[in-house]
This record gives C-alpha cells, sequence and structure tokens, in this order.
C-alpha cells in the first residue's frame, strides 16, 4: 500500500514536471507564438557564468538549489576595439532558508554608449523532493524591475535636447520570470522563461536580441583519480528578432574540483573558454573569453569576464 501511494505520488508531480517543460519547449517549434512570450531586453550573449558557475542567473528555480549562502559577482566587457562598447556587472546571492524553500536576489547593470540599465530581481524558489537518491523538482518565480537611462555626461551633442528628457522620463519596467529543473545525482533538466508578463498583458518593450525562453541539459560523470567531475551541457536559447542558438558546453574538474577548464559552443558562431580556481571549497574565481560572433569579427575583438564565488555556511 505504501509503494502504491509512494509511486501514485512521484507520478503526480512528475506530471507538473512534464507541463512545464512542454510549455517551454514548445516555442521552438513555432517562433512566431514563442516571439510573443517574453519581452526582456536580455542580451544576445549572456553572462557565460550562467552555464556552470552560477545557474541561478538563468533559472529563478535555481535559488537556494543546496544549503548554505552563494554570493556570485561578475564583470564582463565585450567588442573590444570600439567605443562605447558594452560592459555588463552581475551580482546575485542565494540560499536556502529551509522548509523547501530557496530565495535569491539578482542585481545586474549593462553600459552600452549612451544606455545604462540596471535589473533588480527578487526570487522564490520551491524544492520538493521526489525520491531518496537525489531526485528534486525546483519551480522558481523572480519578481524584478528595469530601469533604463541616457548617461547625460557621454552625450556628445546638446544635454537639454527634450527627446533625451523624455526618455529618462519613462516608466520603470515591472517583469516576472519563471523557471522550472528536475535534477537527481547526476542529471539537471531545466527551464526558463525571462518574462512571463506578456502572457498576460501582451505588452512587448523588447529589442531584437533578447532572449524569449531558455532550456538546457546537463549531466555528471564523477571518476576517480585526477579528474573529479565531467559535465556536458546542452543549451537551447529562443532569441527574438533572429536565430535561436545552440550552446554546446563541458566543463571538467580536476583534484577534487580544486581547478577546471571549460568550453562552449556557440551557434551565434562564437566559442568561449575559461579556467577556474576553487581555494578551500569556499571561493572559486574563473576567467573566460568568448569569440566575436560571426559577421563582426574583422571589425572587433571578442569579450573576456572574470566571475567570483564565495560560498558560506555549507553543510
Amino acid at each position: 500500500m505504501h509503494l502504491l501511494s509512494g509511486i501514485q505520488y512521484y507520478i503526480k508531480h512528475m506530471r507538473t514536471l512534464l507541463l512545464c517543460f512542454v510549455l517551454l519547449t514548445a516555442a521552438g517549434y513555432q517562433q512566431s507564438w514563442a516571439q510573443s512570450l517574453s519581452n526582456t531586453p536580455a542580451l544576445l550573449e549572456p553572462s557565460s557564468t550562467q552555464y556552470f558557475q552560477n545557474q541561478y542567473l538563468a533559472n529563478p528555480a535555481m535559488a537556494g538549489v543546496d544549503s548554505g549562502l552563494h554570493l556570485n559577482a561578475a564583470y564582463r566587457r565585450q567588442l573590444n576595439g570600439i567605443d562605447g562598447a558594452p560592459i555588463s556587472k552581475f551580482f546575485t546571492a542565494d540560499g536556502y532558508i529551509g522548509n523547501r524553500v530557496g530565495a535569491g536576489l539578482h542585481v545586474f547593470n549593462d553600459e552600452a554608449g549612451l544606455l545604462n540599465r540596471t535589473r533588480i530581481a527578487l526570487s522564490y524558489a520551491y524544492h520538493l523532493p521526489l525520491g531518496d537518491r537525489g531526485q528534486t523538482l525546483h519551480l522558481g518565480l523572480s519578481l524584478a524591475m528595469n530601469f533604463q537611462r541616457i548617461d547625460y555626461k557621454a552625450v556628445n551633442g546638446e544635454e537639454t535636447d527634450p527627446s533625451i528628457g523624455a526618455f529618462n522620463r519613462r516608466d520603470n519596467y515591472f517583469e516576472g520570470e519563471f523557471g522550472a529543473a528536475y535534477t537527481n545525482e547526476h542529471w539537471t533538466l531545466q527551464g526558463s522563461l525571462p518574462n512571463i508578463r506578456s502572457l498576460f498583458t501582451g505588452d512587448d518593450k523588447a529589442v531584437d536580441g533578447g532572449t524569449i525562453y531558455f532550456t538546457a541539459l546537463s549531466y555528471k560523470f564523477q571518476p576517480e583519480g585526477a579528474v573529479s567531475s565531467i559535465i556536458p551541457k546542452v543549451c537551447y536559447r529562443g532569441v527574438r528578432g533572429g536565430d535561436n542558438i545552440l550552446d554546446l558546453g563541458l566543463n571538467v574538474g580536476f583534484l577534487r574540483n580544486v581547478a577546471n577548464v571549460l568550453a562552449l559552443y556557440h551557434t551565434s558562431g562564437s566559442f568561449t573558454g575559461g579556467i577556474g580556481v576553487n581555494i578551500l571549497q569556499t571561493v572559486t574565481l574563473q576567467a573566460m573569453y568568448t569569440t566575436q560572433t560571426n559577421g563582426m569579427k574583422t571589425y572587433v575583438d571578442g569579450g573576456y569576464e572574470i566571475g567570483l564565488t564565495v560560498n558560506l555556511f555549507r553543510q
């Protein structure tokens, strides 16, 4: 009787998981329908730390996915070689707060030419155990505010131009993000919708290049010896106004994950490579370089990114 009840419980929540991922991936088959799902002006090339180092960046369901408090910061400079090249800064704090609940804070700032954009989000995640071998369903929701302004100091012209003032007087934009994931000892299957507001309002303030959905699948091998972990990962990103992007990645940890190397290929035509070091299982420093996408390699260089993680109070 207990076995039958357990099977029914497992099936019930697996249905929820499958429904979430059907909704997330169905967009890949109807591009026009998918483009109505989101209006987030996300970057065409997101932070490289979101693939392995800080998965919370891409999915609110990963907030507090394990014990302790996780502090992450990243600095990225793109399109080296041109004036006004984008400079992006990321900061997140997330942790498990008890009763199957995780919480997170996500702050993002991007400067590109005259434009300065800041996004601040608070996240709630619920982690539901499905078995005794680490099987867990994760559901997450973020509420965020977007602030976009023109930097008067960077204007080459009349600072009193009424169009500049009109742009800076625009209302700040509220948005929500939904994410889901399934994890066990080896597998991680996840997906997210960066902005669910337009599902209900139809209001579309996005720019081309924004992400409209994100899905990913990874598997963790744990061999014995000098190589302590091997994680291949495949991601699929829906992109507004352009071709969707497939990311193929591999992260290899050495000496009980004291050091790692990673590589990513993006079907936009760019590559990302990186190395990292873990100090006392508490501080992780990652350095990455991404080549420029096809069509721009002749004119500008790629971009570099530095990521820092501090893990506290882990059990």
